[in-house]
């Protein structure tokens, strides 16, 4: 894993791309290096900062060159030794055992056409010298990041937005719109940038850069296809095998690697085979202060960890999270590249830091499995509205008002049943693609107009539609696959991945997800909607699958949550904060946001009557996003 950067035809594209790797620096700790070439009246320059994880010598060094091609690459290749053993049958001859050299050689070989064959987590740019075109490609999924920003002929690429902010940070400008988004949703879907000029790279595409000006795009492998694909599938297959699989690729490493444990499902199934490959291998896991997480009820997933470690012989690392919330606010948010509010980042950093500590370079996480095969609450939920529906009025008026008058917390806890029941009567009456927008985000579209200067109407108005393109973008007549569909084309690359990507980076540390692999995701979407919620049950399929290595406790506890106290940092920790940026935050001042809806998500929070915690946690890592973007277009 590393981080890549470079300038195509740009003004004085080699001390920029310097400065872009050097932003870069933590992705890549062990190592940096720079291409450069001239190409008819431009010069193209790639940039990299490496961390050796395959083949530790200077063979597997980046930017590699080789025979008139040049590759900055960030990823890994899991089926590396497949592909290598076909191209040297072809007559390649290589020089290390890097997988770098492997993807520069498929590239040689075959182009675009072979990056379907490609499976991994990948961003890279490659340079051909013969033509003078530069090629950028991101991996199928979404899992690495790649941004880029185009003026004239000119193209300059990084994995962070923040390194292209802070350089050419005076001439982007905030893209409003994506702001807007990054409300409803908490954090900036992958088809938007927070900066107009920027863009993503798409999941699964490629952009080509010619040195007359003519771009080319392309895509190599559709989300949307695969699950369509899926659906019409009527053979047998091991779903276990499929991930026993991918979890053992997922482990090629000349380093060690480790697992996060949760004591949740998707960590124990991962730890469980990892440790069935690597015996005594090590996972991490996390808690609480005491008083924050009874403050929170939240439940007690280390002691399920703890069972999983004993049964399997893992290496347990214990870590108590009572964090500087202060201190690591503004910085997780720089790191996040984009506004995301998930408090999540913050677990994922300081255990990846603490594995780092430890001389882990590599940890394998649960991420993906939820969305895949109907893990979260709002799939159930979802499914359960539709049931809801069908109850006479004259039966849920009343307890809709009763639900309503019920507090979600009192001065010394809190009352997670309650907060359950208001959120699921806030979309139960909806029509199936506006109920499940509701049941994950912030706001319905009044209460997310009204928090926003009037003159942004046109801009909710076009992220909600939209959601509702996405959503209904399939030919799917699977209810549950639809769900499943549209969080992993939105859900998973625009918020998990994204904070997993970049909090474990700022820790100089990979994290890989042997769930999001192209092959666990055909075999997931082969799987009907009715076999993976089943009596209320959610990730049913997942859970036959885990019961062949996992005891029926651990398969069937109830389903935890890897997040953070958030109502008890928001009424210890950050009050002051939240009081400052109310009243006299830049959001405010630029009216961007009206001080008295603000309040209102204040006043509602502080009375128990509704849980605003996470709602003004974004508030809060927008606040300083916005102070940051302003920063850099100043300086």
């Amino acid at each position: 894993m590393c981080g890549i950067a470079g300038a195509y035809f740009w003004p004085d594209g080699g001390p920029l791309t310097d400065r872009l790797t050097k932003i870069l620096a933590h992705r890549g700790p062990d190592g940096s290096g720079r291409y450069d070439h001239r190409a008819g009246d431009g010069e193209v320059h790639l940039g990299h900062r490496r961390l050796s994880i395959v083949d530790l010598t200077e063979t597997g060094a980046q930017p590699m060159v080789k025979d008139g091609l040049a590759l900055t690459y960030n990823g890994e290749l899991y089926n590396s030794p497949e592909l290598r053993k076909e191209l040297e049958a072809a007559g390649v001859r290589f020089r290390g055992t890097s997988d770098t050299e492997v993807v520069l050689e498929a590239w040689r070989k075959w182009g675009t056409e072979g990056l379907h064959r490609l499976r991994g987590m990948f961003a890279f740019g490659v340079f051909d010298e013969r033509t003078g075109t530069l090629t950028l490609v991101r991996d199928q999924l979404g899992i690495k990041p790649l941004f880029l920003v185009r003026r004239g002929k000119g193209v300059a690429f990084a994995s962070e937005l923040k390194a292209l902010a802070t350089e050419l940070g005076g001439s982007l400008t905030v893209d409003d719109t994506a702001l807007v988004a990054s409300l409803l949703y908490y954090w900036v879907p992958d088809g938007r940038c927070a900066f107009s000029e920027a863009e993503k790279l798409p999941p699964g595409s490629w952009a080509r850069f010619r040195p007359n000006g003519d771009v080319e795009r392309g895509s190599f492998w559709s989300l949307r296809q695969v699950a369509e694909e899926g659906a019409a599938y009527e053979g047998e297959f091991d779903l276990n095998a499929v991930i026993e699989d991918s979890t053992r690729k997922h482990l090629m490493a000349d380093v060690p690697v480790a697992t996060f444990l949760s004591g949740g499902l998707d960590s124990s199934y991962l730890t469980a085979l990892a440790a069935r490959e690597q015996p005594g291998i090590s996972a991490y896991t996390i808690g609480f202060r005491a008083e924050d997480a009874k403050f929170e009820a939240m439940p007690d997933d280390l002691m399920y960890a703890k069972k999983v470690a004993a049964k399997f012989g893992v290496d347990l690392h214990e870590i108590e999270i009572a964090p500087q919330v202060l201190d690591l606010l503004p910085r997780m948010t720089y790191h996040l590249d984009e506004p995301i509010g998930d408090p999540a980042a913050i677990n994922s950093y300081l255990i990846c830091t603490a594995a780092r500590e430890a001389g882990v370079k590599v940890m394998l996480s649960g991420m993906g499995a939820d969305e895949l095969f109907a893990g979260y609450r709002k799939h159930l939920a979802n499914t359960l509205a539709v049931q809801y529906q069908r109850v006479p009025g004259l039966v849920r008026r009343p307890v809709e008002s009763l639900v309503d008058r019920l507090p979600v917390a009192t001065s010394k806890r809190g009352f997670r049943s309650v907060r359950f029941a208001k959120r699921f009567l806030s979309f139960a009456e909806l029509p199936e693609e506006t109920a499940f927008r509701r049941s994950y985000t912030m706001y319905d579209q009044a209460e997310l107009a009204g928090l926003l200067n009037p003159d942004l109407a046109g801009a909710v108005d076009d992220v909600i539609t939209e959601h509702a393109d996405t959503y209904h973008d399939n030919t799917l007549s699977d209810f549950v696959n639809r769900m499943c569909l549209a969080d992993s084309r939105l859900f998973l690359p625009g918020l998990n991945l994204a904070y997993t990507d970049r909090s474990s980076m700022a820790a100089s540390t990979e994290v890989r997800t042997p769930f999001v692999d192209i092959e666990v995701v055909k075999a997931a979407f082969r799987i009907p909607g009715d076999k993976k919620i089943v009596k209320r049950q959610g990730k049913m399929a997942l859970k036959e699958a885990a019961l062949s290595i996992l005891p029926a406790e651990i398969v069937h506890r109830p389903k935890g949550l890897f997040s953070a106290p958030l109502r008890a940092w928001m009424s210890r920790d950050l009050a002051p904060l939240v009081r400052e940026v109310t009243n006299e935050g830049e959001l405010v001042k630029a009216g961007f946001l009206r001080r008295e809806a603000l309040q209102k998500l204040v006043d509602e929070d502080a009375s128990g009557q509704q849980d605003r915690s996470k709602h003004l946690w974004h508030i809060l890592t927008l606040e300083y996003w916005y102070r940051g973007a302003v920063a850099a277009r100043t300086t």
